[in-house]
């Protein structure tokens, strides 16, 4: 694990910083004594057994690999990496899954250092290795994070839960918070054909509320494009989302080459 993020965690016992020990480093340990393995694929679960659910399937992951692998996100790859501009630190991606999007951060901003937040331990496998300068750990995104107080440059948030307290207390007065959120016609076309779950229209009043009482909001964009997809990437959007606890990608059939929309927003905020 890079040792330059290590710096930067906490152990999710006690508090205190943490940093690799043993021969090999094959583990995290604290001043006190508390001891985390280190995953063979390079990552730790910092989770202290707090964390109430295990995230995405190994299949999801798998499809959310594939999917993202062939650039059908980079627009939102790239807006977060032009919103993270100049930034230097920490960059922490909270429910980042494989870690591609803030790979793609740390390549544009050589100055940031990375780290991967998830409770999926087949996500940070891969997680782990999406960047030189990234590492990856397992913690609860709704819980206490492994991270110092008021040190983090820049915290990344795509369609993941929002721990507003959470994130104030990890971000500098100076940090960024970048929220990725679906706008109502977000994959409408599969949607309407598949009976897809689709954006609760009462997600704008809960990102308000879990929010604004820690950060303003200081810059606003919306991101659209077309992405043409064929059966198997139409089956793959499905099974990395929400919709594959209740959907079996298997039994998609829709014509294709098929039209459909990406249209998310990405906020940009300032802590309070």
């Amino acid at each position: 694990m890079n040792r330059d993020v290590v710096a930067h965690l906490r152990c999710p016992v006690c508090r205190e910083t943490l940093e690799t020990g043993g021969s090999p480093s094959r583990a995290l340990r604290c001043p006190r004594g508390h001891s985390f393995d280190l995953a063979r694929q390079g990552y730790a679960d910092l989770s202290a057994g707090r964390s109430p659910h295990t995230g995405d399937t190994p299949e999801m992951v798998a499809a959310r690999a594939e999917f993202l692998a062939a650039g059908h996100y980079a627009v939102i790859s790239a807006a977060l990496a032009d919103a993270a501009a100049g930034a230097t630190g920490l960059a922490v991606d909270v429910g980042g899954g494989t870690g591609q999007h803030l790979a793609a951060v740390l390549d544009r901003n050589p100055a940031l250092l990375g780290l991967v937040v998830d409770a999926s331990k087949p996500a940070l496998r891969r997680a782990a290795r999406a960047h030189e300068r990234a590492a990856a750990v397992r913690a609860d995104a709704w819980g206490r994070l492994p991270l110092a107080d008021h040190d983090t440059a820049v915290l990344l948030d795509v369609f993941a839960p929002r721990n507003g307290a959470e994130f104030h207390r990890v971000l500098r007065a100076d940090g960024r918070l970048l929220v990725v959120t679906p706008e109502p016609d977000h994959l409408a076309e599969l949607v309407a054909a598949l009976g897809l779950l689709s954006v609760d229209p009462a997600k704008e009043e809960r990102l308000a509320a879990s929010l604004d009482a820690h950060f303003t909001l200081a810059r606003r964009q919306s991101l659209r494009a077309t992405m043409r997809l064929d059966r198997a990437e139409i089956a793959t959007v499905v099974g990395m989302g929400p919709s594959a606890w209740h959907r079996e990608p298997a039994t998609i059939d829709l014509p294709t080459p098929l039209d459909v929309t990406l249209a998310v927003r990405l906020d940009e905020y300032s802590p309070k």
